[in-house]
């Protein structure tokens, strides 16, 4: 219904206004069968409180809910820094939770924010949001970081990923590499697929052939697949991993076989985590700035619960960071993994 009011939420629910009122303002005397109720009919009805009198509430929680498909790894680590930086210099606390990559999971993850927190920050690559987010209650601000394809009408923050992988396949045939492998991420995860499709169109674009390694975002599945190429002798010069600790994890295997890096062949990544430059060899990657990500998200998300009307898409391009493990080849007859094997 356009323009429903909270009369139209009460009629269709078959309760007062004032029950209404107490529900969208996140009172705890609320029975949850009521609750749940309410939160129908207003989704139903497509009710949106208006942003002035929501900013006037005084049933503010101060605490923002942060909803992630993990909460350990350097990645994460980093992005939850930022989030907790900004949250704190505006007197905010962050409430956390894990939706690992169950889509029931994630669900259950915003219902335990219900009431708890001003706003959301969400970031699910590999779950559809329009389901996801279709269990929120209406009108509770959510911004989206590195979602999958939607029709939310929410502020959103996304990074470049298949730009980023054109830069570093560029950069990898521009230091003479031209069997190129990548370790991509997990199917179905949203930065795994744009950066295998950046990573196949530059090849297509050198006019060389594109070879993919499903991994997990896991550094043992980077020491997996390294250990896979180089059992079956595979000719290989450069590996670019779809992050940073897939990519450490192939380091650890060939240097496990005595493969030199970058002499025999090159290894990079995708994040620019801290342990990227701290490594030896240190890592060439592509840098996100992670806690800025997670600064930027929060300070949009309270923005848009102080009022802002903010649909729009920020688009985050990285940085090609070249480090020690994509130095230029000296030898262009080397012959990379298949080489140290013949």
């Amino acid at each position: 219904m356009a323009n429903a009011t909270i009369r139209d939420v009460a009629r269709a629910a078959d309760v007062s206004v004032a029950s209404v009122s107490r529900v969208l303002n996140r009172h705890e005397n609320v029975r949850p069968a009521l609750r749940e109720k309410v939160q129908a009919a207003a989704a139903s009805l497509g009710y949106v409180p208006h942003a002035g009198a929501r900013s006037l509430s005084l049933a503010r929680s101060n605490a923002i809910g942060v909803v992630l498909p993990e909460l350990h790894g350097e990645f994460f680590s980093e992005l939850l820094r930022g989030m907790d930086r900004e949250a704190s210099e505006r007197g905010l606390q962050l409430l956390l939770s894990n939706m690992h990559a169950d889509p029931a999971r994630a669900v259950e993850a915003l219902h335990t924010m219900r009431g708890r927190v001003d706003g959301l920050v969400v970031m699910a690559p590999h779950i559809d949001p329009d389901q996801l987010l279709g269990h929120l209650p209406v009108g509770v601000p959510a911004v989206m970081v590195n979602c999958a394809p939607h029709h939310q009408p929410r502020p959103e923050l996304r990074i470049d990923n298949a730009t980023g992988a054109r830069m570093m396949v560029d950069h990898l045939v521009a230091t003479g590499r031209r069997r190129i492998v990548h370790v991509a991420g997990p199917e179905g995860n949203v930065d795994a697929e744009e950066r295998i499709a950046g990573y196949r169109a530059a090849m297509a674009d050198a006019r060389l052939d594109a070879m993919v390694e499903r991994g997990t975002f896991l550094e043992d599945s980077g020491v997996a697949i390294a250990q896979r190429l180089i059992g079956r002798g595979v000719d290989v010069d450069a590996v670019f991993a779809a992050n940073d600790m897939m990519a450490i994890g192939v380091l650890t295997a060939l240097r496990r076989a005595g493969i030199a890096v970058p002499d025999r062949i090159a290894v990079a990544g995708f994040d620019d985590i801290p342990l990227a430059r701290l490594i030896s060899p240190a890592l060439t990657t592509l840098r996100i700035n992670i806690a800025q990500l997670g600064e930027r998200a929060v300070a949009r998300l309270i923005d848009q619960i102080d009022g802002a009307d903010d649909h729009g898409i920020e688009l985050r391009a990285p940085t090609l960071v070249v480090r020690d493990t994509t130095s230029p080849r000296e030898d262009p007859e080397n012959r990379g993994i298949r080489g140290n094997n013949a």
